[in-house]
C-alpha cells in the first residue's frame, strides 16, 4: 500500500487514494491533523502528536517542536538525556502516521510519497528521505509542497494553457510557486520562498506584544512560562478568525492576566512579516518571466492563510480573491495521496505529466583575474544550471588552466545564490588530472545533468585528451547505505510508541494537569475532583468503566474551560 504524507513544521497528516478520489487518514486519536511535536519520557518512551504537545507544556525539556526548520542541518535536539537529528524526530512523526494508517485501512503500509518545501535545498530533500526510511517506508518521491496542492484543486484536469499561482504558508515555511500547464503536462515554472517564515512567526508577533504591554523581559522566564504564554499566544491569534479583536488571557504568579489586541494593531505589528512575504512573489514571477495579471488562479496552502489579516493581505496584493475551496490544512497530503495513484497507475485518475525545477543555483568555484593587479583571486561562484531551470536539466560550461604546468584540478560542486563559493552548500568535489602546458592552453568542460529526484551528474572532461571523469553527487552528508539505515533503526528500536490502546488516556490526564496549573480557585479545585474519579476508573482496569469516566471527564472540562478542545 502506498499513502501520501505531509510532513509539516506544525502538522503532519497522511491520505490514501480511493475511487471517490483522495482521503484524508485519521489518526489514533480519530483527527485529521497529528501536530509534529515528540517527546520522551524518563523511560525513555516516545510520544507523538497531541500527547507530546500536552508534554511538553509540562515537561519543556523532555520534546522538540518546529524541528522541520533544521532538516539536514545536523543541528541535534535534546530530549532528556538523549539527542536527536531532526530528521530522526520527523522518523518518529512518520511512523506514527504509518501506523496510523495500517490501524485505520487494515493493511501493511510500506511505500509513501511525502512532501517537502518547494524551497527546500538537496541536503533537506535527502533528509528527509532518510527520514522515511527510519520510519520503515520506502520513498518512491518526494513531491514539493505546491505541486501537490496544484493536484490537489484539480489544476491538472484543467482545459488547455493555464497558469497558476500557489501561495503555500505553513506553520514554518513559507513557499510560492509558478505553475503552468498545458496539454497533459504540469510544469512548475518557478518557485521561490522562505524556510523560516510560517504561522509561528505570526503567534511571535502576538507573544512579544504581550510580553511589551506587560513590560516582561523574555530572558527571565521559565523556558516552561515562555512555552506557556506562547500556547496562549496562538489561541490569542486564533480569536481573530471570528472578531475584530481578541483577548490573550494568562495566569501568572496567582494572578490572572488579560490583553486585548486590536486587530488593527496586529496587522501593523506584523508589517515586516508581510514585507518577507512580498520579496518570494516578486522573485518567482521574475524568475518566470510572468505578470501578475498573465495569473488565472490563485490557490492558498497551509494552516496560516487562514488568517484573516494574511488573506487580506493575499487579496490586496493578487488584486483577486483567491481559491480556497479545499481546507489549506490537507491540500498538499490530498495532493501526494493523488500523486501517490498517479505513480501506481491507477485507473480511476487521469495521467498526467509533473516537471519541477531546479531551486537552488548549481555551480563550481571559479578564479577571476583582477582588473587592476592582474592576478587571479579565487572564491568566485560560477553558475552552471541556475535556479528555476527545468529539469531534467543539462548543461556543459568551458573552463581553463590558470596556471603553468598545471596538473590537477579541483572541481567544487556548489548549490546556491551568492557570488562568493564560500557561502554556497558544498554538495562534493570531482578531481581530475590535465597534461602539463602553458596557463589557458587546456581546457575543460563541466557537465552538470540534473534530475527530478535530486540527483545530479557531474561529468569534467579534458579537451585534448578527452579524458573523462563522472560522479554521481548526492550531497556532501555521508549517505546511509541500507545496512545503516537498518543498524541504526535497530538503534532507536527501544523508543516504542507509546500503546495505542492508553494514549487516549494519557493525553487526557496531561491535558488536565496543564489545565490545572493554569487555573486558580474553585476552577482549580473542581479540575482536581473530576480528575480523581477520572484517575479511580483507571485503577480499575476496567474497560467500560474507564470508557464512561472518560466521556465524563471530557465534558465536565467543557463546561470549566471554554477554550477546551478534544
Amino acid at each position: 500500500m502506498i499513502i501520501g504524507i505531509d510532513l509539516g513544521t506544525t502538522n503532519s497528516l497522511a491520505a490514501y487514494f480511493t475511487q471517490e478520489g483522495p482521503k484524508i487518514i485519521p489518526n489514533r486519536l480519530g483527527h485529521h491533523l497529528t501536530p509534529s511535536v515528540v517527546s520522551m519520557d524518563e523511560e525513555n518512551q516516545i510520544y507523538v502528536g497531541k500527547t507530546a504537545r500536552e508534554r511538553m507544556a509540562l515537561y519543556p525539556g523532555t520534546a522538540a517542536e518546529v524541528f522541520k526548520r533544521s532538516m539536514g542541518t545536523g543541528r541535534k535536539y535534546r530530549l532528556g538525556k538523549k539527542e536527536f537529528l531532526a530528521e530522526e524526530l520527523s522518523s518518529f512523526v512518520l511512523r506514527s502516521l504509518k501506523e496510523d494508517a495500517e490501524s485505520f485501512l487494515g493493511e501493511e503500509v510500506t511505500e509513501a510519497v511525502i512532501s517537502v518545501p518547494a524551497y527546500f535545498n538537496d541536503s533537506r530533500r535527502k533528509a528527509t528521505k532518510r527520514a522515511g526510511e527510519l520510519a520503515g517506508l520506502k520513498v518512491e518521491r518526494i513531491i514539493s509542497e505546491p505541486t501537490a496542492a496544484a493536484i490537489a484543486y484539480g489544476l491538472y484536469e484543467k482545459k488547455g494553457a493555464s497558469k497558476f499561482l500557489v501561495f503555500d504558508l505553513g506553520g514554518g515555511t513559507f513557499d510560492v510557486s509558478i505553475l503552468e500547464m498545458y496539454d497533459n503536462i504540469l510544469e512548475v515554472r518557478a518557485v521561490a520562498g522562505d524556510n523560516f517564515l510560517g504561522g509561528e512567526d505570526f503567534t511571535e508577533v502576538l507573544y512579544q506584544l504581550f510580553l511589551k504591554r506587560r513590560g516582561l523581559e523574555e530572558e527571565t522566564l521559565s523556558l516552561k512560562t515562555r512555552l506557556y504564554l506562547k500556547k496562549q499566544a496562538e489561541l490569542c491569534k486564533l480569536g481573530f478568525s471570528e472578531e475584530r479583536s481578541s483577548v490573550m488571557r494568562c495566569v501568572m504568579d496567582g494572578e490572572e492576566w488579560e490583553e486585548t489586541f486590536k486587530i488593527s494593531e496586529y496587522e501593523e505589528a506584523c508589517a515586516p512579516l508581510f514585507e518577507k512575504i512580498r520579496k518570494p512573489v516578486k522573485r518567482s514571477l521574475s524568475d518566470a518571466g510572468i505578470r501578475l495579471s498573465q495569473i488565472d488562479e490563485v490557490v492558498l496552502v497551509g494552516g496560516a492563510t487562514k488568517l484573516p489579516i494574511v488573506r487580506q493581505f493575499i487579496s490586496r496584493l493578487f488584486r483577486r480573491v483567491p481559491d480556497t475551496h479545499i481546507n489549506p490544512d490537507e491540500a498538499v497530503a490530498l495532493g501526494a495521496a493523488i500523486q501517490a495513484a498517479m505513480k501506481d497507475r491507477n485507473d480511476a485518475i487521469r495521467e498526467v505529466i509533473l516537471t519541477d525545477v531546479c531551486s537552488f543555483t548549481l555551480g563550481t568555484e571559479v578564479a577571476v583575474k583582477e582588473r587592476i593587479s592582474g592576478q587571479y583571486e579565487s572564491g568566485h561562484f560560477c553558475p552552471i544550471i541556475e535556479r528555476n531551470t527545468v529539469i531534467p536539466a543539462s548543461r556543459t560550461e568551458r573552463f581553463y588552466t590558470i596556471y603553468d604546468d598545471q596538473t590537477k584540478i579541483s572541481i567544487p560542486v556548489l548549490q546556491g545564490e551568492s557570488r562568493f563559493a564560500s557561502n554556497n552548500l558544498l554538495l562534493g568535489r570531482v578531481e581530475l588530472e590535465v597534461p602539463k602546458n602553458k596557463a589557458g592552453e587546456e581546457a575543460i568542460d563541466i557537465t552538470y545533468t540534473y534530475d527530478i529526484n535530486s540527483i545530479l551528474e557531474v561529468e569534467a572532461t579534458v579537451v585534448s585528451t578527452q579524458v573523462m571523469t563522472r560522479k554521481i553527487i548526492k550531497g556532501e552528508e555521508v549517505q546511509m547505505t541500507d545496512e545503516e539505515i537498518e543498524e541504526r533503526f535497530r538503534e532507536l528500536s527501544f523508543l516504542k510508541i507509546h500503546p495505542r490502546d492508553q494514549e487516549e488516556n494519557k493525553l487526557l490526564l496531561l491535558k488536565c494537569e496543564r489545565l490545572y496549573e493554569e487555573s486558580l480557585g474553585d476552577k482549580r479545585m473542581a479540575i482536581e475532583l473530576e480528575l480523581r474519579k477520572f484517575e479511580a476508573a483507571l485503577d480499575t482496569r476496567d474497560n467500560g468503566k474507564i470508557e464512561t469516566a472518560r466521556e465524563e471527564l471530557k465534558e465536565a472540562l467543557k463546561e470549566l474551560d471554554e477554550f477546551w478542545e478534544d
